[in-house]
């Protein structure tokens, strides 16, 4: 087994809203807000190569939001995208057998899905990968609450939901030999983290 950290890009969100009732004196030390407060948040996914299969959990943003959502929330894949990451390691998006999602915020899944050639619908990006996620939050995805309801893009979840490539898991289980997912109630309903057991050690993936 092989683990990589794969960066996908960066973007802003609030710096307030980020470190919560942490005050900004103290967090812009090391993470300085820009005029509209906005920190940079980096967008890391995990590879694993694993014999016959190569997992990618999570995958970012993707690239198939307008001007205005990149200005909003201050994109910039001019550095990584997650397919030039993929490229460095010799691997292509059509390796990956699997996509395990942590959660469905449009910065965990939104790199799932793209246009399609002629800008008519979305289609998923992983066409050889099956994807898994919890039944349960896929549910509370697609049935927010309202302060939660921004972080869900219909264009990332459905489009996958339609593909036949989703699969539902039910509770915490051992995915596959050594890669366990716990179930937690982290920042949003029924997360998923992998839990890896690496060369005697346990390694987790708090997305």
């Amino acid at each position: 087994m092989k683990l990589h950290a794969i960066n996908t890009g960066t973007f802003k969100l609030d710096g307030g809203a980020m470190f919560g009732v942490v005050p900004k004196p103290l967090w812009q030390r090391t993470n300085p807000a820009d005029t509209k407060n906005r920190i940079d948040m980096a967008m890391r996914c995990l590879l694993i190569e694993d014999e016959n299969r190569l997992i990618l959990v999570d995958n970012g943003l993707g690239q198939k939001y307008n001007d205005k959502f990149a200005s909003i929330y201050g994109v910039d894949h001019e550095t990584h995208t997650l397919d030039r990451s993929l490229e460095a390691l010799g691997f292509h998006r059509s390796d990956i057998t699997d996509v395990i999602l942590t959660h469905l915020h449009f910065d965990h899944c939104g790199g799932s899905t793209e246009w399609n050639s002629g800008k008519e619908r979305y289609v998923v990006v992983y066409e050889n990968a099956q994807f898994w996620v919890q039944s349960s939050h896929l549910d509370w995805a697609l049935n927010p609450n309202p302060r939660e309801k921004a972080s869900f893009y219909d264009e990332n979840i459905r489009p996958l939901v339609d593909s036949g490539q989703l699969s539902l898991l039910d509770g915490e289980s051992e995915l596959f030999p050594n890669i366990f997912l716990k179930v937690v109630n982290g920042h949003t309903e029924a997360q998923q983290l992998p839990l890896i057991h690496y060369k005697g050690k346990k390694i987790l993936f708090a997305a």
